[in-house]
Formats: structure tokens, sequence, C-alpha cells
């Protein structure tokens, strides 16, 4: 059967076997490397408040979410798009 990508849709190399995450959306447990990592910036603060207080000099902290994806997930949820063969062998997805 032909494969449709050299590396499979991994990133693993000759690493061996790799760890799995939980996809966000659909629960399914999908290999660290495969899966679609996204990381949000998130503040407690609401914008307004946030604006008012940086004006005044204050310190508002912001905190990292981690978040993971299935290919299928990200597909459906707009993270990632699908490209054609000359797209997907010529330049990486960013």
């Amino acid at each position: 059967m032909a494969k449709k990508r050299k590396s499979a849709g991994r990133a693993k190399g000759g690493a061996g076997h790799k760890g799995g995450v939980q996809c966000s959306r659909c629960g399914r447990i999908v290999p660290a490397d495969k899966a679609k990592k996204y990381t949000k910036s998130v503040s407690s603060v609401e914008p307004q408040i946030a604006r008012e207080l940086r004006q005044s000099g204050a310190y508002i902290p912001v905190h990292r979410v981690t978040s993971y994806y299935c290919v299928s997930c990200a597909v459906h949820s707009g993270k990632v798009h699908i490209r054609d063969t000359r797209a997907r062998k010529s330049a990486p997805a960013r």
C-alpha cells in the first residue's frame, strides 16, 4: 500500500516508543509526537480590568495552558488544514 507521508505523520525518528497524551477534545490517547500541541496564554483577570490595572502599573500574571489534539480533532476544529501533495512535500506546516 502507498505511504502518504515519509514520517507516517510522526516526529519520533528512531526514538522508539513515545508516551501518549490525551486529546483535549475527544479524549483519545495519541502518541506525544503525533499530537498537535497548542499553547495559549490565559489571564484570570477580565480584559477591561486588566487594562486599567496595567495603566496604574500593576503586574498581572498570565499562565500558559497547553492542550493537545488528535489529528482528526485538529482538522475538524480548524487548528490545522489539509494541504495538497506539493504543499505537503515542499514546506513544513506552520
